[in-house]
């Protein structure tokens, strides 16, 4: 072997060693590349594993509806592991990060382009209503109603705060509130002349969807809404009723005593086969059962979550009043209905939207009706034959009406026709009283002498009544017959004070609107008792209750002169006060009812009970005595 065949192989093996060495290092690279990648990629792998949400539950974005990269449904996006685990490659380890980034490149290709949902509304008018969806939460945002309309025509909001709106869903851990559903292409105005459906939809990162759609009818209170799930099965659910309920009405402004009479709002609920309304100024969570329906009512108009049969849902209520708001508006609730899903992938309701007209509200046949009038629980099936009561007074004023097509004349009629039936009762009462009214000289005389010593009274008088063989609780037996006309004049106050058949609708004269105080001047209030201007009813009321009462008072032999006295005034007062901001249509049955009492007594006293003879007494004091000191001087 020569020189230059030495020289040649050493360089050869020194180049077969370099080019070993240089192999080497590289796969040590590489594989150190590799190894890293893979470390990196299990780390967040056990990561994602750890902050994973269970397998019913529902991913949603962070920063919705802006991502940095859209996800890719029904896989776990694989791009960004990719992309880091080649930053941290040497140079040595191009070929590798070549080779990651085409991966993620036809990734990234392979995913479907993410569409940006923007925030929009659509709105559904049908004949019964007009309601705008967002697409912000897939929820209800405004209720119109139009059987409400006020006298310029326009027709009022059912939703307190439409921002926060109604029927917002949550899913487990997920509160879908702030989720932006896609609408897909529906138009922002549907008028429904036909069976009508809107649809929004929401997938997660993982191809979970969720499907909220509405349909409606030309002419039904009811908006049917359906909740489906798709790719997972939730646990539980809970509907979120955040923006309560509105006012139709217009509230007087300032407040009064009888704030009571006019203001409605409350949670209603029929849980049991028993209609329920609940009033609270903080919290309170409804006692477990199983609902038929939950919703909340104002004076005229009531909303609903009515579910398909009863279920055992958790129910909780929170009150809340707008702020700044001055009127004596009592304010409105938020409402949260929870329950378990059972297994099952969806969930449907029909969402109520129901002014309160009795017989529409009967046809349902949900029980809607005793939302309107309830009996009470201090008597026993009341919610039953009260509530019968006041639907055949109601309808006997609008059979009046169709007769005189005046709601004022037709009150009227039915005073008369309601204290003509009552005057039987009337008449044995007094005729109960007849034995009191005679010895009423006595009795009076009796009051004078032990006016101070109400034992030596009480004394003396049971002796009259022994002597006389008159019976002191008779004049109770005859009251027992009045009380059967009780319900009567209580149904007629809750009917007149709440049918939304005279909402709106004028009398004769002054009296513009029977659902409302007669006011004829704002210029003049009386703060607490008046606060929206001058009524004249209230004041006819007074005159009214003074003579009723004194007439009614006359007939009391038993009472004592000074507890007459306080009566004579202390009614007319109260029922001023009562009367101020009370419906005019309520205000004007008992003004007729009053003079029907005055008139009543006035004619029964004449006929059947003459004033006693020989009485020495005249308006409590003694006529003989006067006499005496009349001759001395």
């Amino acid at each position: 072997m020569n020189k230059n065949t030495i020289i040649g192989s050493i360089f050869i093996a020194i180049i077969v060693i370099w080019w070993m060495a240089s192999n080497s290092a590289q796969a040590e690279a590489q594989a150190a590349a590799k190894a890293k990648a893979k470390e990196a990629a299990a780390a967040q792998a056990a990561e994602a594993s750890k902050n994973a949400p269970a397998a019913s539950e529902l991913v949603l974005p962070v920063d919705s509806p802006a991502v940095k990269a859209p996800p890719v449904l029904g896989a776990a996006p694989a791009a960004d592991v990719a992309v880091d685990s080649a930053k941290v490659a040497t140079d040595s380890s191009a070929a590798l990060a070549s080779t990651a980034d085409s991966a993620a490149q036809s990734a990234a290709e392979a995913a479907p382009v993410a569409t940006v949902v923007k925030e929009r509304t659509v709105t559904v008018e049908t004949d019964k209503f007009i309601m705008t969806l967002t697409n912000k939460g897939g929820k209800v945002q405004s209720v119109i109603v139009k059987a409400l309309a006020d006298s310029t025509g326009k027709f009022p909001e059912l939703i307190q705060d439409s921002a926060l709106g109604a029927l917002d869903l949550k899913l487990g851990a997920a509160d879908l509130s702030e989720a932006l559903f896609d609408v897909g292409d529906a138009p922002e105005w549907i008028t429904v002349d036909g069976d009508t459906s809107v649809q929004f939809s929401f997938a997660d990162v993982n191809g979970n969807k969720v499907v909220r759609s509405y349909a409606f009818t030309k002419t039904g209170a009811a908006v049917r809404q359906e909740n489906k799930f798709e790719g997972f099965r939730p646990e539980s659910y809970e509907l979120m009723w955040k923006g309560g309920m509105k006012e139709t009405e217009v509230f007087p402004e300032g407040r009064s005593f009888n704030a009571a009479s006019y203001y409605f709002s409350e949670v209603i609920y029929r849980n049991n086969e028993i209609t329920e309304r609940e009033t609270f100024k903080d919290a309170m969570t409804l006692d477990e059962a199983n609902y038929y329906w939950v919703g909340l009512r104002r004076k005229y108009a009531a909303m609903s979550v009515q579910f398909d049969k009863p279920v055992p849902a958790k129910v909780s209520a929170k009150h809340f009043k707008v702020q700044g708001d001055s009127t004596a508006d009592p304010g409105t609730y938020s409402l949260s209905i929870a329950d378990e899903l059972r297994g099952a992938t969806s969930f449907g309701y029909n969402f109520m939207v129901l002014p309160l007209q009795w017989d529409e509200v009967e046809s349902l046949g949900k029980g809607y009706e005793k939302v309107i009038v309830t009996g009470s629980k201090w008597f026993p099936g009341s919610s039953v034959w009260f509530v019968w009561i006041c639907k055949w007074l109601l309808k006997l004023l609008q059979f009046l009406y169709q007769l005189i097509p005046n709601y004022g004349v037709a009150i009227i009629l039915l005073t008369f026709i309601v204290r003509g039936i009552t005057t039987p009762f009337t008449i044995k009462q007094i005729k109960a009283m007849r034995p009191m009214a005679e010895l009423k000289p006595e009795i009076e005389k009796i009051n004078v002498k032990y006016r101070s010593d109400p034992k030596a009274k009480q004394a003396a008088m049971m002796e009259l009544y022994q002597k006389h063989g008159v019976n002191p609780m008779a004049g109770c037996t005859g009251c027992l017959p009045m009380l059967i006309q009780m319900p009567i004049f209580m149904g007629l106050f809750f009917v007149l004070g709440r049918a939304l058949e005279l909402r709106g609708m004028p009398a004769f004269l002054w009296i513009s609107d029977l659902s409302r105080s007669d006011v004829v001047w704002t210029g003049f209030s009386i703060p607490y008792v008046m606060p929206s201007g001058l009524a004249i009813l209230p004041w006819i009321m007074v005159v009214s209750t003074y003579f009723q009462t004194k007439v009614t008072m006359g007939s009391s032999a038993g009472m004592d002169p000074a507890q007459q006295k306080m009566m004579v005034w202390m009614m007319p007062a109260m029922m001023f006060f009562f009367s101020a901001v009370m419906p005019s249509g309520l205000v004007l049955y008992w003004i007729i009812s009053n003079i029907w009492t005055i008139v009543q007594y006035k004619f029964i006293n004449s006929r059947f009970i003459p004033a006693p003879a020989g009485s020495s007494k005249l308006n409590g004091k003694n006529v003989k005595d006067a006499e005496i000191v009349k001759k001395k001087k």
